[in-house]
């Protein structure tokens, strides 16, 4: 699943199309495993695709997607489960995964905090625990709700099923006014294997490990199949409080431990790095007899005051990180090689394995990534590094940690069958029979059948009506997929919802009367069909699934033009000029890996042809793609994507039969809420009173645009001693200019 091509050698194109299967890969990974406690991919795999997806943008940051994974935490909640919006956000960890991570936290820590190498610092270590996230709210000292993590911001109301689990109390002495008690709820193994024996004998679902056993348990419907469940709590954070519990995350793990909570054992205080490492090596040599299972040691600066410091990233925490323990191995034979097809139209394939266990799971299939590493060249003919000439037949090596489709590692050449051939990559789509085609530079095979596919007109209208698009009460993935197949009221349009009632009225097979519906359920899907009738545009423009078009795009892009009319006009006005720079782009590229072979002489100049022939294009066009392209956070790529689907004709003929449907909320301008909300603000010399990172992350927390450079853009440059070359251009822009004092005295009591 992890795409080899070395990130130092890849060109723009190449960055902005693998970030756009990672984008895809990893969001999926997100709802299977938080959502569906049904994950795809093993814990190393997806922290593999993330790593690669951070290198990615660290290189390219102007190439930063708008539903990037680095801003994303878990998946929404499900839709059987009431929501909880948690007063204090609950974020995932970043990762450590060898010593030179550990290294590299420690020092990043004292570098935004001003601390010298021998400066004191000290750490807790405690397991991670494989299980699922809670919070636990008391008022009073009484048990009020539990709540999973869901997306960070609003999880599932679990309540009914957390007061089952014996660990948990439902009444506390001597505890702040309000507590959230945060921690892991997990099943051991005696309990997990006595549970899947008793799952056997009654015919019921048998369990892979015991993390899914615990997350199906508590987010049951029926507390009572909870209560069944041996389902254990360990304590070790805490979210909203109206009193501090300790000035250390020890001494607060120790408050948390005298009120009642299970808390772990293993969990040490540290002085460095290095004690740090021990610690975790010593937790490691111990997992196969803890009796529950962990996957790796999480590191905490101990004084919370410094933590209040080091604040938050958009999904992380800058004060703790998670070290993980490597994943584990098999080998088995690869029996047959499938194509799936996804949202974007990309082409994956899927090994199907002889079944093999490990790591006490049983495993028949892997992604294969894409056809550049099953066949191990590139598409001029090139070995790539890491490309594996898989085929059929072939003994592979596959690793995983946890109940996941695991990744294909290695291959076993001297078992190879003499009768396996290469395996040959499909051009064409397996669902639409369409033409598969790729992209200069793009590592990934896509269908070109567009809304005309059935795999991707499916996975579309699932992201349609997801919860950050439409948001149909009743109308979830499953129901997308029962319609989409529905011969007399089938929904295979996002039009196509909302003609559901007058085709329903039209029809005697009427949605009422079928099995697991009735007139009240049917009604209430109308009724919230028609709630969306009026959208807005931000939420209109996101929900079409444009690719490279997130959830910050989409609002970028309403926010520019302000109404759909006024987009789509841009938009087509730009298509001469979308079309010419492509062209000019391929023709760079064409003469960038050409030889001297004759074949690729003719594509130089057939690339170049085609470049020339859309050089003269009309000056309104110019302007349109400038205006579009010129966007803060937009550019070429999101504005090419864009511009191929409004000239889709399928694609276009969907848009405006659906546009006939709805009334469009244009977006409402930007609140200022602060005096730098909005702006664009460069800090520059030596601050005094707080580090550059301080500094930076408060400005983005008040609403401004932190940038590294002056430009006409520019609205506050921030200037401390030793100002240098920023300053004299700010004075020539005539760019307003505080010191720090004046930079502290504007954002005082905010």
């Amino acid at each position: 699943m992890t795409d080899t091509t070395d990130i130092k050698a890849m060109t723009e194109e190449q960055a902005s199309a693998e970030l756009a299967r990672l984008a895809d890969l990893l969001g999926q990974a997100n709802a299977a495993y938080h959502t569906a406690d049904d994950p795809v991919m093993s814990d190393a795999e997806y922290d593999a695709l993330k790593r690669r997806n951070t290198a990615i943008e660290d290189r390219f940051p102007q190439l930063k997607r708008d539903d990037s994974p680095t801003d994303q935490v878990g998946a929404g909640p499900a839709e059987a489960f009431s929501k909880i919006t948690h007063v204090v956000r609950m974020l995932s960890l970043g990762n450590a995964f060898d010593d030179e991570d550990v290294d590299g936290f420690d020092t990043s820590i004292r570098k935004y905090l001003g601390l010298g190498a021998k400066d004191a610092l000290t750490y807790t270590a405690e397991p991670k625990i494989d299980g699922l996230s809670l919070s636990l709210r008391y008022e009073q000292g009484v048990l009020v709700q539990a709540a999973t993590r869901g997306d960070g911001e609003t999880g599932e109301n679990v309540t009914a099923n957390a007061r089952t689990i014996t660990d948990i109390p439902h009444l506390l002495q001597d505890a702040p006014n309000v507590l959230e008690v945060r921690g892991e709820v997990y099943m051991s193994h005696p309990d997990f294997d006595a549970l899947n024996a008793r799952q056997a004998e009654r015919g019921g679902k048998t369990f892979a490990n015991p993390r899914n056993a615990a997350a199906g348990s508590l987010r049951q419907l029926d507390a009572e199949i909870t209560k069944s469940r041996p389902l254990r709590f360990f304590a070790y954070a805490w979210g909203d409080l109206s009193a501090p519990l300790a000035e250390t995350q020890m001494g607060a793990i120790e408050k948390l431990a005298d009120l009642g909570f299970q808390t772990n054992p293993l969990t040490k205080l540290c002085a460095t790095p290095a004690e740090l490492i021990a610690h975790y090596h010593d937790i490691e040599e111990q997992r196969a007899t803890l009796g529950y299972d962990i996957d790796g040691v999480v590191y905490k600066v101990n004084d919370l005051g410094l933590q209040a410091r080091l604040g938050f990233r958009s999904t992380t925490p800058r004060w703790a990180i998670a070290h993980k323990f490597p994943a584990e191995l098999a080998w088995t034979r690869l029996e047959e090689i499938d194509i799936q097809v996804g949202r974007t139209g990309a082409i994956s394939p899927v090994a199907r394995l002889a079944p093999v266990t490990v790591g006490g799971v049983v495993v028949s299939n892997a992604t294969l990534h894409n056809e550049d590493y099953i066949q191990g060249r590139d598409a001029s003919g090139n070995e790539i590094r890491g490309g594996k000439d898989i085929r059929v037949g072939d003994w592979v090596q596959v690793y995983r940690a946890g109940d996941v489709i695991p990744k294909v590692a290695d291959v076993d050449l001297s078992k190879r069958p003499e009768q396996a051939q290469p395996y040959v990559f499909p051009t064409t789509c397996p669902e639409c029979s369409s033409p598969a085609t790729r992209e200069e530079g793009d590592a990934v095979r896509r269908c070109t059948g567009g809304i005309i596919c059935p795999a991707q007109a499916v996975e579309k209208l699932k992201h349609f009506v997801s919860r950050k698009a439409f948001d149909i009460e009743g109308l979830g993935a499953k129901q997308i997929e029962m319609f989409h197949g529905d011969e007399v009221l089938p929904i295979r349009t996002p039009e196509d919802i909302f003609t559901l009632q007058a085709r329903d009225a039209a029809t005697l097979a009427r949605l009422k009367n079928r099995d697991g519906w009735g007139d009240t359920s049917a009604s209430n899907l109308f009724a919230a069909i028609d709630e969306k009738r009026t959208i807005p545009l931000i939420r209109l423009i996101f929900a079409l699934g444009i690719r490279h078009v997130g959830e910050v795009g989409a609002r970028d892009l309403a926010l520019h033009y302000g109404d759909w009319d006024a987009m789509a006009q841009a938009v087509d006005t730009a298509r001469p000029a979308a079309l010419a720079h492509r062209a000019a782009d391929e023709a760079e590229e064409a003469e960038r890996i050409a030889a001297n072979s004759e074949g690729r002489r003719a594509r130089v100049k057939e690339a170049r042809d085609k470049a020339l022939a859309l050089a003269n294009i009309p000056v309104e066009a110019t302007a349109a793609w400038a205006d579009l392209t010129g966007i803060d956070g937009i550019g070429a790529t999101l504005g090419l994507s864009l511009s191929d689907a409004f000239a889709n004709a399928d694609e276009r003929a969907a848009f405006d039969a659906l546009r006939t449907h709805l009334t469009i909320v244009p977006p409402e301008a930007p609140t200022q809420d602060s005096p730098v909300a909005g702006k664009t603000v460069v800090f520059t010399g030596t601050l005094e009173k707080m580090t550059r990172a301080e500094a930076k992350a408060r400005a983005e927390s008040l609403g401004a645009k932190v940038s590294g450079s002056v430009s006409k853009k520019t609205d506050l440059l921030v200037a401390g001693p030793g100002a240098g070359s920023k300053a004299k251009k700010a004075a020539d822009l005539g760019i307003q200019t505080l010191d720090e004092d004046g930079w502290l005295e504007l954002i005082e009591g905010l």
